[in-house]
């Protein structure tokens, strides 16, 4: 059958690329990127990376307030959605490309895969908390990372709907990281495998928009007194610019493509982050995780003992970091040969 998958950020094309392989064998699909993320090393570069084919659709919609952004997509993603007629819309995640997508095809009467359903930080001042509810209540198919995510759709009277599949970037770094590790680059000239450092990732807006949050948050991170690799998102380094901030510790580069990126986090000390997928990352590579939030929507990490949640604005950061020691064992809530299964229901759907 005819299928379309809609895609805008990074951490959706990483979810897709192992799925669209699968998806492959019996289906015809069209890939839809929004052009949500539209610098290269977030975006372009990780095709590539990846082994993700070109998108066949870019709608270079780029930045912009969140309704904007969203009505600008829908206007674009109905165009095509009515040009291609698909049976199938899959949606990933929780940004302005899946509402959007969910939207636009909802509107047409599309049937919608909701991939990484079921997820709730009940924190409705984060976009993405808004984006993922909508997307999960209109959509036709929640395919549910874990077993917390699809009591929380049962929860909502969304159980019929629910499939539990696992979460799909377990294949995507089974399959990479030999690669990674292979091929990748060194940041900042940095020998990573033979330096002990802490991994930092920081783009949430209560983060990363105020510059004096901001840099109260990494001078506090530089008392640690260790080596902290910290690849800087395009709109946070435009707040530390002129900041006046300066480091001992922090070493600063520009966002690093995807096989870079994970094998930085293999070799990481610890892994200090506010991005959900960074969390689940951390834990699939075994890595204790810092969490500068007040909540996560991947609370397994949390229960397993691998994930620290640690208020930003808290001012014994370092005090709570240098405490802090994982287990020496985790169970598999991630699940495995994720894409299989997917594409094995997505194929009874035909």
């Amino acid at each position: 059958m005819r299928i379309i998958s809609i895609v805008g950020a990074r951490p959706q094309f990483i979810k897709l690329a192992p799925l669209s392989e699968k998806l492959s064998v019996n289906h015809e699909e069209f890939i839809v990127h929004t052009g949500q993320h539209y610098d290269y090393s977030l975006s372009g570069r990780i095709f590539s990376d990846i082994g993700l084919r070109n998108p066949d659709f870019h709608l270079g919609i780029g930045s912009g307030s969140h309704a904007f952004q969203t009505g600008e997509m829908m206007k674009v993603l109905e165009e095509v959605l009515i040009s291609k007629n698909p049976r199938l819309v899959i949606i990933f995640g929780d940004t302005n490309s899946t509402l959007a997508g969910a939207l636009a095809a909802s509107k047409l009467n599309i049937p919608i895969v909701h991939v990484e359903a079921g997820l709730r930080s009940y924190n409705k001042a984060m976009p993405e908390e808004i984006n993922r509810i909508v997307a999960d209540h209109v959509s036709e198919y929640l395919f549910a990372p874990t077993h917390t995510a699809a009591d929380i759709l049962k929860g909502e009277g969304l159980g019929d709907r629910t499939y539990m599949t696992g979460d799909i970037m377990v294949d995507t770094i089974t399959k990479n990281l030999p690669i990674a590790l292979e091929k990748h680059s060194a940041p900042a000239g940095l020998d990573i495998a033979n330096l002990e450092y802490n991994l930092l990732t920081l783009h949430r807006n209560y983060n990363v928009d105020n510059p004096n949050i901001l840099t109260s948050i990494l001078s506090q991170l530089d008392g640690l007194d260790e080596v902290i690799i910290f690849p800087v998102h395009p709109r946070t380094m435009k707040m530390l610019e002129g900041s006046g901030f300066r480091s001992k510790n922090l070493v600063l580069t520009e966002p690093l493509g995807y096989l870079d990126f994970i094998a930085v986090e293999h070799f990481s000390k610890r892994i200090i982050t506010d991005s959900g997928g960074v969390q689940k990352e951390a834990y699939i590579l075994k890595k204790p995780c810092i969490t500068l939030r007040t909540e996560t929507e991947w609370t397994e990490t949390v229960r397993e003992g691998w994930n620290l949640l640690v208020d930003p604005s808290d001012v014994s950061i370092c005090e709570k970091i240098k405490s802090f020691v994982s287990p020496e064992t985790q169970e598999n809530v991630f699940g495995e040969n994720v894409s299989e299964t997917m594409a094995g229901i997505i194929d009874s759907f035909a």
